[in-house]
Parts: structure tokens; sequence; C-alpha cells
């Protein structure tokens, strides 16, 4: 992924947790580990980052230092948009998945890629993963500045619409605590670094631990078929 550091961009957004799926190893049924899948761009596959260093890797190592029971698995693809991330989810999240981080957009933003379509990929990658019954963590994104008000008010829209409409937990802004701080950037001032992958991890922990705690839910997406 390419992503231009958002400089004037001030986020104070709240995080919105709703109920999903149980602890698999706090329920007698399911016996096995907490299976969840990192679905996303470079920003989720760790872009010049030692493999130890990505998000999944390390939201992994803070999930299990807590005594959970627990593997992220990373498919995060460099460069990678809505559309490519549809084509590419089936064989992506194998079955058995629990849980999907779904963080895609940003490239979509940057090519000037119309919203209305990002909005359809990735509403037709929650439905695929709701049949299948995967639990979802949306993790939302926002559109550099300078592609002008009109556009970044319709992509801005589509993660908080998304997230209501098909009832799944959102984190509003997936680079929350960095984007805007040059030191947890590298020198392309558009990745994070190891310390910024951190900052990220510790801002998401919150809502992952919530969602995964909660009773699961069962999602009916009789009514939001397109």
């Amino acid at each position: 992924m390419i992503f231009k550091p958002l400089i004037k961009i001030v986020v104070s957004l709240g995080l919105v947790a709703l109920p999903s799926l149980t602890l698999a190893n706090q329920n007698p049924v399911s016996g096995h580990a907490l299976s969840v899948v990192g679905f996303g761009d470079s920003l989720m596959s760790g872009f010049e980052l030692p493999v130890q260093d990505s998000f999944t890797a390390q939201l992994e190592k803070s999930l299990k230092d807590k005594g959970v029971e627990i593997s992220i698995a990373n498919a995060g693809v460099a460069g990678d948009t809505t559309t490519g991330g549809l084509a590419r989810l089936d064989w992506s999240v194998p079955d058995g998945t629990d849980l999907v981080i779904l963080e895609l957009g940003a490239n979509d933003a940057l090519r000037g890629i119309s919203p209305e379509i990002s909005e359809k990929n990735l509403a037709e990658m929650i439905e695929k993963l709701q049949k299948r019954k995967i639990q979802i963590i949306l993790a939302g994104m926002l559109a550099p500045p300078n592609m002008g008000g009109d556009y970044e008010e319709k992509f801005n829209a589509i993660f908080p619409d998304l997230a209501k409409k098909y009832d799944v937990p959102l984190y509003p802004f997936f680079m929350e605590g960095i984007a805007t701080q040059a030191s947890l950037l590298q020198a392309d001032g558009m990745h994070p670094t190891t310390q910024g992958v951190a900052v990220m991890v510790k801002g998401f922990l919150p809502i992952m631990q919530k969602t995964i705690k909660q009773p699961t839910v069962t999602s009916d997406t009789s009514d939001t078929e397109q």
C-alpha cells in the first residue's frame, strides 16, 4: 500500500464494539484456539518490517501475553484494493476461521476509486464472511485531504455506514495515533515503523478483546443481499 500521511487530520473517534463470538479457550464446546485472519493491504502485511513486527504478529503476541489462546494469520497484500480483496477473499480466509479483521480501502482512496465501488466491494466481502458465520471487525480508513471535500465526505462515510448496516464492530481509523506522527512512520512517510505498529496494536486491543469475549451472534444477511 502507498499511504500519504494525513498531516492535518485530527482524529478523535470512539470505538464501536458489538456482540460477537466467544473466546475459543473459554468455550468448552469448541476446544480449539481462536483462529483469526488479518485481511488487508500493506498496513496489515507489515511493509518493510520483519515478520514478527507486523500488525498481526504484534497483536497475536499481545493477546497471548494476556492469556488468550489465539492464532492470527497475516493475509495482507501490499497495494491491494477492495476489488483485489474481494477477488481473493474466499481462498485467503480458510474454513475454520472464527474472525476476520477486514482492513481495506486506503489504496482505493489514494487512486481516486469511486467510493461507491469501494463500498460495494466491502459490502460483498462482509456478506460472504457472514454467510460463512465468520465474525468481522471492520477497520476503517480516512481519505487523504488532498482528494477534495466531496470525495473525503463520501469515502469516510463508507465504514460507519457498513458497520451499522451489517451490525459489525468498527475500529474507525486503522492508523489512529500514528498518521500524523513522523517519528512513527518509515522514511516514506506512509508506512508505520515497528514502534508505530505497536501504537496501532495498543489502540486496537480494546475492541479486539471486547469483540472476542461477547456472546456469539449469528448474522442474518437475508435482507442485505445485493
